[in-house]
């Protein structure tokens, strides 16, 4: 479908494009008309007694007469004269009073009187033109305009066809077991009289939940792709606009278009945008996104049959979504996709690898273990930049030192160069080493996979605990040892220079999100196992700021546990570090030299880790 604000301004730009055009013209006949019939600015116009003295001193050899312009050609030269005489006197007359005979000198007379007429016809005719023109343009464009205001409620959902290059199953990689759900949604729509034959209803909707990049818009295409029928794609967003009921009309129009040529598939990206829980506006719930969202329940599950049409919306806050909207005989269905797991991530590692060449030593098992808790996006994404770095330097094939570098980048950003004071790189220096060191001896935290003083977004520097294997659950050690691990950067730097600096700053807040949660989520803490937040009025949950709901005794207990759980983590890496001074001095001695270590290089300092049993 064409965007709506795309016919707008090259509507805008015809009107202008029109207007210059009458504006153009209108110029250039001021000038023709000025030119033709205005004074001469030439550099040879003198007065006409000038004239009238050459005449007398035998100078001029011919004097060409053009209604009230006088052109005297001088003798033995190519020389004009140009003056003017006043309208309806006689030239001839003007040499006799002059006392000059009129046969002493060549005159030639030119009849203008028919130029002059149609000059005079111009003059009066074209602005009367011009101003019909511009108000006839003015009209008609008020005209479209006014016809274009009910195109606002025409769908902006655009149509990919099958004519159109598709998508399919195999092209989506890592997300089997959404595939097997949604396998039934294309025989559905291939099909239907199968499953009608059995009295089964067709489903009107699938919702598909899952965190951003993890594929729901790409998996949807493959459904239609599947299927073979036209699939109308939209955001939740493009159905609002500043015109009261614009919304409703749009969600008609769309549904009437797919109703038209079914079986077809309606895709609504970040559903959550029109489908929150109505009653929770500031426009008595009658604002315009409610009457949006009221008009697609009725169009999913009201008195018009709507078979042969499946509407697949995608959202990553189900938690935000009206209960109207997400109840059986609208979306009958719930296809959750999160992040993937190793085979998955195999699986779409290899996908994305193909045509692009690597080196033989790379490995997509170890690729797909180094990233733990990536997306399908991300990896897509990692590829692609390992690709670009390995181009950059010149390279014919990618090699597991691209990917590596792919991998930060794609989680810390890119390498930052900046000027730095030899005492802020051994601080730098010692700070990664406090977190590596307490990670290193801490038997739940995962193994070190890379230290740094290189700059990276925000960051002077990084260490890397990249998970070795997928998790569903933790554990209360895990997490506390977690935050002591955090906090080991800031202990280094108190055991070291007997001071602390603000580069801590996101290791405290990572450390007290940790605790907070255990707190107030996970019931880990002596308050006991009470979930302490609350939700808001939206949908979200709220902090220990927010709680309302707690007493000021319990709000008193959440803060003595947070205090409680970080000193402890805090006292528990200073210990750590002070027992590993040598090894400490050591790693952040390496640092400085080398900037980046290895987990290899690091191990050889340290000793190999010791996991937890």
């Amino acid at each position: 479908m064409a965007n709506g604000k795309k016919k707008i301004n090259k509507r805008f730009f015809s009107v202008f494009k029109a207007l210059g055009i009458y504006l153009l013209i209108a110029i250039a006949s001021l000038i023709f008309f000025y030119q033709i019939s205005g004074p001469s600015s030439s550099s040879n116009e003198v007065p006409i007694s000038k004239i009238v003295g050459d005449i007398k001193d035998n100078k001029v050899e011919k004097i060409s007469v053009e209604g009230d312009k006088i052109i005297a050609h001088i003798k033995d030269s190519d020389q004009k004269f140009v003056s003017r005489k006043e309208s309806g006197e006689s030239f001839y007359k003007i040499l006799e009073v002059s006392g000059i005979d009129p046969k002493t000198v060549t005159i030639d007379v030119k009849d203008i009187s028919l130029q002059q007429a149609w000059l005079g016809i111009l003059g009066a005719v074209l602005p009367i033109v011009l101003m019909i023109g511009f108000f006839f343009l003015i009209f008609r464009q008020a005209r479209e305009a006014g016809q274009g205001i009910f195109s606002f409620a025409q769908s902006r959902a655009r149509l990919f066809s099958k004519d159109q290059p598709q998508v399919k199953f195999k092209d989506v990689a890592g997300v089997e077991e959404a595939k097997r759900e949604l396998q039934e949604v294309v025989e559905f729509l291939k099909t239907p009289e199968k499953f009608r034959s059995l009295g089964a209803r067709i489903p009107k909707g699938v919702l598909l939940v899952g965190p951003a990049g993890t594929g729901k818009t790409l998996i949807s295409r493959a459904v239609a792709g599947e299927a073979g029928v036209p699939f109308y794609s939209i955001a939740g967003s493009e159905f609002m606009e500043m015109l009261v009921g614009v919304g409703a009309a749009r969600v008609r129009d769309m549904f009437a278009q797919a109703k038209k040529s079914a079986p077809a598939i309606i895709f609504i990206d970040e559903i959550e945008s029109i489908g929150r829980q109505r009653g929770m506006g500031f426009s008595g719930g009658h604002d315009e996104r409610e009457q949006t969202l009221n008009q697609i329940l009725v169009e999913m599950d009201g008195f018009t049959p709507n078979d042969h049409v499946i509407v697949i919306g995608a959202t990553n806050r189900p938690d935000l979504l009206d209960a109207a909207l997400v109840r059986p005989g609208r979306f009958d269905r719930r296809v959750v996709l999160g992040m993937p797991d190793l085979e998955e991530r195999k699986s779409i590692i290899q996908l994305h690898m193909t045509g692009k060449p690597f080196t033989k030593d790379v490995s997509i098992e170890k690729l797909a273990r180094r990233t733990v808790g990536f997306s399908g996006a991300d990896l897509a994404n990692m590829l692609n930049e390992a690709a670009i770095l390995a181009a950059r330097e010149g390279k014919t094939a990618i090699d597991p030192k691209d990917l590596e570098e792919a991998a930060t980048k794609e989680k810390l950003g890119p390498q930052r160069k900046r000027m730095q004071s030899e005492y802020d790189r051994k601080l730098a220096a010692y700070h990664e080493a406090g977190h590596a060191i307490v990670g290193h001896f801490l038997p739940a935290v995962d193994p070190v996979h890379r230290i740094s003083i290189v700059s990276r977004g925000m960051s002077g520097g990084h260490t890397l605990f990249p998970p070795t294997e997928d998790r569903s659950n933790e554990s209360k050690s895990r997490l506390v040892q977690q935050i002591a691990a955090a906090l080991g950067g800031q202990a280094a730097e108190e055991l070291i220079f007997k001071d602390i600096s603000t580069g801590a700053a996101s290791d405290i807040q990572i450390a007290t999100n940790i605790a907070r949660q255990m707190v107030m989520q996970y019931g880990m803490s002596d308050i006991g196992p009470i979930n302490l937040q609350a939700k808001s009025m939206f949908g979200a949950w709220k902090g220990v700021e927010e709680g309302e709901e707690m007493s000021p005794e319990l709000h008193n207990s959440v803060d003595k546990e947070l205090r409680k759980i970080m000193g402890e983590a805090f006292k528990q890496a200073q210990n750590l570090l002070k027992k590993h001074k040598i090894k400490l001095d050591k790693v952040a001695k390496e640092l400085l030299v080398k900037e980046t270590l290895e987990s290899d290089e690091f191990e050889k300092i340290v000793g190999k880790k010791v996991s937890a049993t």
